[in-house]
């Protein structure tokens, strides 16, 4: 059995893997040295590697290398979110796929709340005045922070990681509403209330802060629109640390500029692959330029990049692969008509 580890490895990490995998397998690397990252990989580097190769695991892989690698039947992707894999291709070709869904959790729980602080706080406004020598009067309502005791926190979105934020959110003394797409599954213990889907315009309006927290998949991509912003509560803030595509850009813009939603939070940006053309746009977080607002607080991606979670992502793709290799169902497999 060979598995493909595509990305360049520390020995440390090669040998992690071969020692979670049963006796004889083979774990090899890509070719080539690492560029800007070592977690960058190209068809170049990889492909003669993953054209026999039975299992990858990897953070990052062309499309290119699925469709010629023509005897992979399992694939571990080290992330939670799997938006970028193409699942007809997948499912096509009837390879396994898992992810590593919970490796980064305490991480990315930890940024929702370090974001929901700062926004509450107004953090990046007075960090920029302090440095200004800009003058804060004070119990100025133009100046005031809010506080987060007492109020009610929205998480939409409330799996592994939503959980997680509602229990931290509890030790602020905040009413939690959860919502999540199956809510006969229950509550972790930390939710005041759980509820499905089609209650997200009730749950909204009651809400003083809002965390997204949702997988995207085709039933949540843009399902932040106009109408579903204009259901929360006004004066109330929203976080986002699932994925930029979840909320329509320009709607988010003019809500942050008529004041219905007083500030905004996040580590996701929005995608523009599908933008015309699609090389048009340079990279930037906003073509709206919600991240320049005084009332924004921003991070670029970065709630994953903490120390432990790699080899909290290495043990569960580890697990999963000697799972396959073994005739095991595999862990965190996703449902690939689902998206998660």
């Amino acid at each position: 059995m060979k598995v493909l580890a595509n990305w360049f490895a520390t020995e440390e990490e090669l040998a992690t893997i071969r020692a979670g995998l049963p006796k004889g397998t083979e774990v090899v690397l890509p070719k080539g040295k690492p560029r800007m990252s070592r977690f960058e990989v190209s068809h170049k580097d990889c492909i003669d590697q993953a054209v026999d190769a039975d299992a990858i695991m990897a953070f990052v892989c062309p499309r290119s290398v699925f469709v010629e690698a023509e005897k992979l039947k399992a694939l571990v992707w080290m992330h939670a979110g799997c938006d970028e894999l193409d699942y007809e291709l997948l499912k096509n070709k009837q390879v396994q796929v898992a992810n590593t869904r919970g490796a980064n959790a305490i991480a990315v729980t930890e940024q929702a709340m370090n974001l929901l602080l700062a926004v509450a706080k107004r953090t990046a406004e007075r960090h920029q005045w302090v440095q200004e020598a800009h003058w804060q009067p004070i119990f100025n309502p133009d100046y005031m922070a809010v506080p987060l005791w007492g109020s009610t926190l929205a998480v939409i979105g409330y799996g592994e990681i939503g959980s997680r934020i509602a229990k931290r959110a509890k030790a602020f003394d905040m009413t939690v509403l959860g919502v999540r797409r199956h809510p006969e599954k229950g509550d972790s213990g930390h939710a005041d209330e759980v509820h499905g889907m089609d209650k997200l315009k009730e749950v909204l309006g009651r809400a003083d802060f809002t965390v997204i927290a949702l997988p995207i998949t085709r039933e949540t991509d843009h399902i932040f629109d106009e109408e579903v912003l204009s259901w929360m509560k006004p004066g109330s803030r929203l976080v986002n640390i699932a994925r930029g595509n979840i909320i329509v850009e320009n709607a988010l813009a003019d809500a942050l500029d008529s004041g219905h939603i007083a500030g905004y939070a996040a580590d996701v940006w929005w995608n523009y692959t599908e933008s015309f053309p699609a090389s048009y746009h340079f990279p930037i977080p906003s073509r709206f330029g919600i991240h320049k607002r005084p009332n924004v607080v921003a991070s670029g991606d970065q709630a994953s990049n903490c120390h432990g979670v790699i080899p909290r992502h290495l043990a569960s793709a580890t697990e999963s692969i000697a799972a396959f290799i073994e005739g095991k169902p595999m862990p965190r497999k996703i449902d690939l008509d689902l998206g998660y």
